[in-house]
């Protein structure tokens, strides 16, 4: 498995272990989630590219894969991620710019780039 899809998994994995073990907790950690990302005023797209530039300011790749396949699914192309990333390094220096590496991982798994420039579909594109 490829390494940001692995990421994706230990997500998964540990969301389903929290809500088993710390159900209250969990349910409202994720219930905040809905509540924040239920705002009108951005679009799902710009939020997601904004949980990309916090997620290489916070250097958690979880994260980074997380958001990247958001925002793959919700539209943002392969520069409008890089450019989000490039965000967080205007912001958190050096160490963002490292983290750069996992963000391209997860574009190349989640976006993967085409010979003419383009990209596949994004999962639930019509």
């Amino acid at each position: 498995m490829d390494k940001m899809k692995q990421r994706l998994q230990e997500v998964g994995d540990l969301t389903r272990r929290l809500k088993k073990e710390f159900p209250s907790e969990t349910s409202g950690f994720l219930d905040f989630i809905r509540s924040a990302e239920a705002g009108r005023a951005l679009s799902l797209k710009h939020k997601e590219l904004v949980n990309v530039a916090l997620s290489i300011a916070a250097q958690c790749e979880w994260c980074i894969a997380f958001h990247v396949r958001n925002a793959v699914g919700a539209g943002a192309k392969r520069s409008e991620i890089l450019e989000a990333g490039f965000q967080a390094v205007i912001m958190h220096g050096g160490p963002a710019f490292m983290w750069m590496t996992p963000l391209y991982q997860a574009l190349d798994e989640f976006a993967p780039e085409q010979e003419d420039g383009s990209r596949p579909a994004a999962p639930g594109d019509s």
